[in-house]
């Protein structure tokens, strides 16, 4: 389904397990320094004259908690051609939009297979790290990290190996708890991600390339990321170094807590570039709780799917702010339609907490239960309004609230428009609208084509070209086109010369 394009730059979001471990994995990240990743700062940077500072010292931490952290080794079995792994429909997947390790698979298994293109099942092992958060042998770690995992063993620091129990995952949040048969073992302290601030040491253990309890630090560098794949977490990103293995590691603050668990890098590479994501361990126990007690895990849904608002749409909908999160369509019967949210709101505050970004919403929604009541700030139409919504359950019907990002066009709206008859409205699926014939200028800019259903400016509903003409003359700077496109609605800005 097309969307309106993005012009910036990609990235890789990489999962840090390793694919395939061995030797050979090293070969993937040829341009990562391994001596780097076991590396701890040798000191910090220079105080402020005259205000004395003492060194961070993370040996107490390392020796205390390092021996509750394990090295977890995966097996599993991996359907490939003789190309590859294959997607479970029988294609070869796509190595820019699927797996980043894709690549480093389709050479380790290439030359194998017996027969072109044949799917066949092959053995594949890989590694995480984890830790223990109960002395009967509760183990948290990632879900990416045992994913198809046919056995599953977990190595202490005292050389023990067990046999673990996946006793539920969780690929939402990408968390997963292990169990093992164990007693008296040595467990991590958990604290609490609210009292972490950004610019704070901490510090990782893990096994990145299978070298385990190796040590690295850094810093805080933000808190409540939302990455595109991952709405549901609110990351806490530092640029600790970590790299394939140190998935599931602990985060540990000063004090010795665990704060996070370490999940995912942004990379052009799919090695460590200084950027790294935890998801908050505040999220990880919820999830435990609901697994170690149903063996499963129930997530929140509001029906909506909203978009950033940039400054042009703040310009259009009147906005002190380019802040919060734009409702681009509702789910028809869903949860915020029962609570009267409409496409053109945008959410400011649930509960609250104030909406910088559009990913904030999800990440909240994901922090709820099916059942419970939010209070959401909306702003619709130039007044502020406050609406209470009784959330549902994702399972219900899949997933619900997603973000999408828009570009920033300029110049002239440039729109050849007729209003839609009866049938086109039906086939449509919509009440009203107007065909957009064809577009120039900064319409096009923006990413509006020929073909789309203009539903609405600024908020409101258009049926003919005077309602059209009269939404844009009340706008100053900018106009929010909400357009459909086959069964997507989302709202483009254009700016107007």
């Amino acid at each position: 389904m097309n969307t309106v394009s993005l012009k910036s730059t990609r990235l890789v979001v990489a999962l840090i397990a390793a694919g395939a471990i061995g030797g050979a994995s090293v070969s993937v990240f040829q341009n990562v320094h391994v001596a780097h990743a076991l590396s701890v700062p040798a000191a910090l940077s220079a105080p402020v004259a005259g205000t004395p500072m003492a060194l961070t010292d993370f040996s107490q931490i390392t020796a205390q908690y390092g021996p509750a952290v394990v090295n977890i080794s995966v097996t599993g079995m991996t359907k490939t051609s003789n190309d590859g792994p294959v997607a479970s429909r029988g294609q070869r997947e796509d190595p820019f939009n699927n797996d980043p390790f894709f690549e480093f698979f389709r050479r380790f298994q290439q030359g194998q297979g017996q027969g072109q293109g044949t799917p066949r099942e092959t053995p594949t092992r890989g590694q995480g790290s984890g830790f223990i958060v109960s002395p009967d042998g509760v183990i948290l770690t990632n879900a990416h990290v045992v994913r198809d995992a046919k056995e599953v063993v977990v190595k202490l620091t005292d050389r023990r190996e067990f046999t673990a129990k996946v006793l539920g995952a969780d690929p939402k949040t990408d968390v997963a708890v292990l169990k093992i048969e164990a007693k008296n073992l040595p467990t991590v302290t958990l604290g609490k991600t609210s009292d972490l601030r950004v610019g704070e040491w901490v510090l990782a253990i893990g096994s990145p390339f299978g070298f385990e309890n190796t040590v690295t630090a850094g810093i805080v560098s933000a808190k409540g990321r939302s990455l595109p794949d991952d709405s549901a977490v609110p990351f806490i990103q530092t640029d600790v170094p970590v790299n394939p293995g140190n998935s599931g590691g602990p985060l540990f603050n000063t004090r010795g807590e665990v704060i996070g668990i370490n999940s995912q890098i942004y990379s052009r590479t799919g090695g460590y570039q200084g950027l790294s994501f935890a998801i908050p361990i505040d999220l990880a126990l919820k999830i435990k709780d609901q697994i170690v007690a149903h063996g499963k895990v129930e997530h929140a849904r509001l029906g909506v799917v909203v978009q950033e608002v940039n400054q042009s749409l703040a310009d259009s909908f009147k906005l002190d702010k380019p802040e919060g999160a734009l409702v681009a369509s509702v789910e028809k019967g869903g949860p915020a339609e029962k609570a009267g949210l409409e496409p053109g709101d945008v959410i400011r505050k649930v509960d609250g907490r104030t909406l910088i970004s559009s990913g904030d919403l999800p990440a909240l929604i994901g922090l709820a239960a099916p059942g419970d009541k939010i209070q959401l700030e909306v702003w619709r139409k130039g007044s502020t309004e406050r609406i209470e919504a009784r959330l549902g359950n994702a399972s219900e019907k899949g997933e619900q609230v997603a973000s999408k990002e828009d570009g920033t066009p300029h110049g002239r709206l440039g729109l050849s428009l007729r209003s839609l008859k009866p049938d086109e409205l039906r086939q449509a699926g919509v009440e009203n609208g107007m065909l957009i014939e064809n577009v120039s200028g900064a319409a096009e800019s923006a990413g509006v084509e020929r073909g789309d259903v203009l539903i609405a400016v600024n908020g409101t509903a258009v049926k003919n070209l005077e309602q059209v003409r009269a939404a844009v003359a009340k706008s100053a700077k900018s106009v929010a086109l909400l357009i459909q496109r086959g069964d997507e609605k989302i709202f483009v800005p254009v700016r107007l010369g």
